[in-house]
């Protein structure tokens, strides 16, 4: 399935003059890199792209050298197979694409699932160091949910039409704008709004984010968060409807170091609605721990 064009979808993308195409691990990695100081990881959610990093980005950058990446599979970065989506795998191929670039993050910020990457590079890939989870997804589906949402999203990434007939139904229930105000209650910018739209219509996106689906793994990482040694701040959106607040509050509990800050009137991308709220909770939690 064919992937976004960096010359056609990739010219209304945020801080385009920041990218770069990095070629590690056999794929092609969509890299933002701005700023210095230490090197903050951004790790974006399943089915977004570093788009999602456009206001909070800049903020940090301004104390800290900030490096976001398009996960496998997802907008530009290319190269990965469909069959290597899971939890431990993806962190693995973060953690080699980060060795290639010799930076050793001092902070690892993960939004949605990207929260549960940041905290299996702890568990599995040495880092030490602070991680900010935005709505964290690090609570597994309740009851039999566990077991059959992942069977359905394998059923679904195993069907090569799916993709292209999700992409095709956003039209049938009211766009872009509106599907994503239905699953995340969150109102971001036109900006933000035109890149999610080109990314939800497009198969090869669309089947990326269906892989990561299929493949993903909380339960595992349910088993092991007992043993996260890294600090962990939870910021969570209080209309999120994707990751009630109340699982956001069962996860905090299973980590022995987190605080968790709910910020009411905001929704699933919370990042996005409020950068500059969000950044202030980052950089001072940082500045505690760094």
């Amino acid at each position: 399935m064919s992937s976004l064009d960096w010359n056609r979808e990739g010219l209304i993308w945020p801080h385009r003059d920041a990218s770069a195409f990095i070629e590690a691990g056999g794929a092609r990695w969509h890299v933002q890199r701005m700023g210095s100081g230490p090197p903050l990881l951004l790790l974006h959610g399943t089915g977004a792209s570093v788009h999602s990093w456009r206001d909070l980005m800049p903020l940090l950058a301004q104390t800290h050298a900030v490096i976001a990446v398009d996960l496998p599979r997802h907008a530009f970065t290319t190269g990965h197979s469909a069959y290597a989506m899971s939890l431990p795998a993806m962190a693995g191929e973060i953690a080699g694409l980060m060795k290639h670039l010799k930076v050793d993050p001092a902070a690892i910020i993960g939004h949605s699932a990207g929260a549960a990457l940041a905290l299996q590079m702890g568990l599995a890939h040495g880092h030490t160091g602070p991680v900010v989870g935005l709505s964290s997804a690090l609570r597994p589906f309740p009851g039999p949910f566990a077991q059959i949402f992942p069977a359905v999203a394998k059923a679904l990434f195993i069907n090569p039409l799916v993709p292209r007939i999700f992409t095709g139904s956003i039209d049938l229930v009211g766009g872009a704008g509106r599907f994503l105000w239905r699953s995340t209650h969150s109102r971001i910018s036109a900006e933000g709004l035109a890149c999610y739209r080109t990314l939800l219509k497009h198969p090869g996106h669309a089947g990326g984010a269906l892989a990561m689906m299929a493949n993903w793994d909380l339960p595992g990482l349910r088993n092991r968060m007992g043993g996260a040694a890294n600090p962990v701040l939870m910021i969570h959106g209080g209309n999120d409807p994707a990751i009630p607040p109340g699982w956001a509050r069962e996860a905090h509990g299973w980590l022995p170091d987190a605080q968790l800050e709910v910020i009411p009137g905001l929704g699933h991308l919370a990042h996005e609605e409020a950068p500059e709220k969000v950044a202030a909770l980052i950089s001072a939690f940082l500045a505690e721990q760094l």
